[in-house]
C-alpha cells in the first residue's frame, strides 16, 4: 500500500481541483484555514502551508482581514523583462505550440524603416507566428529582424525555436522599448487569434537592441481575455 501524501498536500489538491473545475471561480472566497483544519483533522499551521503555497503560486490572492480569493490566472508576462512564450506557457503546465503564418524577406517601407531605424528599401526579414497555449491562440508576432545582426533569422526551425530564442542566441539583448495599448484587432488579426472583432486586444509595440545595435522591432496582440501583462517596480526607500 503506497504511502499517503503529507496532510497539507491533500488540502492544496482539494483546493486546485476546485479552482481547475470552477468550483471555485475567479474573485471566489476559500474557506477559511479553521474550517480546511477541521474538515482535514489537522492543526492550523497545516491548512496554512497549503494555502501559502497556492498564494506563492499564483493561484489564491489573501486579503488582510477579509479573507482569501481565487485570483485569475490567465496567461501572465512580466512587462519589464523578455521571456520566452515559450517557456511561459510550459511553467504554468501547459501545452505550447505555434503556427507559423509567413517568414520572408522584404524591403522595409516608410514606416518598417522608421522603426527600425534603417533606410527605406532595406532588406530586413519578416515572420508572423501565432503561439498558442493548450491549443487556444494567446499571442499574434509579427516582427521585423535586422539581417546584418540575425543572419540566420529565415533558417530557424520556429517549431523547436522560438523567435525570441533565435534573437537571444545571436545576439545578447541588454534594452528594449515597449509601447502598450488597447486596441480592437483588423479582421485578420481576429481571425487568426480566432476571436470577434469586436474583442478588445493588448497591444504591445516592442524594440530591442544588443548594445547599440537595433536588432529587431515586433507587434505583440494578445486578446484581452486570455493576457495581461504584469510590472513591478522597486522602491529606493
Amino acid at each position: 500500500m503506497g504511502r499517503q501524501p503529507p496532510r497539507y498536500q491533500q488540502i492544496k489538491q482539494y483546493l486546485l481541483d476546485n479552482i481547475q473545475t470552477g468550483h471555485f471561480p475567479v474573485d471566489h472566497k476559500i474557506p477559511p484555514e479553521e474550517q480546511l483544519a477541521v474538515t482535514f483533522g489537522v492543526s492550523r499551521m497545516t491548512a496554512n502551508k497549503a494555502i501559502r503555497d497556492l498564494v506563492q503560486e499564483g493561484y489564491l490572492v489573501r486579503q488582510s482581514g477579509i479573507g482569501t480569493f481565487v485570483t485569475d490566472r490567465r496567461s501572465e508576462s512580466p512587462l519589464a523583462e523578455i521571456n520566452n512564450i515559450a517557456d511561459e506557457v510550459r511553467s504554468r503546465g501547459h501545452e505550447y505550440a505555434n503556427r507559423v503564418v509567413s517568414c520572408e524577406a522584404l524591403n522595409a517601407d516608410d514606416e518598417i524603416a522608421l522603426r527600425m531605424g534603417v533606410r527605406i528599401g532595406t532588406r530586413l526579414f519578416h515572420s508572423i507566428l501565432i503561439h498558442l497555449e493548450n491549443g487556444q491562440p494567446i499571442q499574434l508576432e509579427e516582427r521585423y529582424v535586422n539581417p546584418r545582426w540575425v543572419p540566420g533569422y529565415l533558417e530557424a526551425d520556429f517549431n523547436r525555436q522560438t523567435p525570441n530564442e533565435v534573437l537571444v542566441a545571436a545576439c545578447p539583448i541588454t534594452d528594449m522599448e515597449h509601447v502598450v495599448e488597447a486596441v480592437l484587432p483588423e479582421a485578420g488579426a481576429a481571425e487568426w487569434l480566432e476571436i470577434d472583432a469586436a474583442l478588445p486586444c493588448l497591444s504591445v509595440r516592442r524594440r530591442t537592441w544588443s548594445g547599440d545595435r537595433l536588432i529587431s522591432y515586433a507587434h505583440l496582440l494578445h486578446p484581452g481575455d486570455r493576457y495581461k501583462l504584469r510590472t513591478m517596480a522597486r522602491s529606493n526607500t
